[in-house]
């Protein structure tokens, strides 16, 4: 009996383990950029924004109206804002909402004050959010 082993018959070790070096490597690059990819979108969405806003006071008014003031400061104040203001109710669910336009001003930080009309009695009021994207209804052009 010889002891060899039929090489027709079976693989060579050394070419599986070549092929495993490779898939290994171009998993891990593309790991890797799958990171970075990761990485960039989670900066550029949550970085620091050009305009924030601020939640200063808000007097509940009645049953269907709450009074809210608020703090916007821009980057560049010499551009219009638009903030979301909202009221909820005591169950937490959304009862009124109203979009303000934060008029241009020669001050990166305003204090702006508006009315909000809700559909059951509100227990709180809040800024939703802020953004330079300024839809067609609202502008006076």
């Amino acid at each position: 009996m010889t002891d060899t082993i039929p090489s027709d018959r079976y693989p060579t070790p050394q070419g599986s383990v070549r092929g495993s070096r490779i898939t290994a490597i171009v998993l891990t690059i593309g790991v890797v950029l799958l990171g970075v990819a990761l990485a960039w979108f989670a900066y550029n969405k949550f970085a620091s924004k050009d305009i924030e806003a601020e939640t200063l006071r808000y007097t509940i008014v009645d049953d269907s109206q709450v009074d809210i003031s608020f703090k916007v400061t821009r980057e560049d104040p010499s551009e219009p804002a638009l903030c979301i203001v909202r009221s909820r109710s005591r169950d937490g669910s959304e009862t009124g909402r109203r979009e303000v336009v934060v008029q241009p001003s020669e001050h990166g930080t305003v204090e702006v004050a508006t009315e909000i009309t809700t559909s059951q009695p509100p227990a709180v009021a809040d800024v939703y959010g802020c953004g330079s994207d300024i839809p067609a209804y609202l502008t006076t052009n």
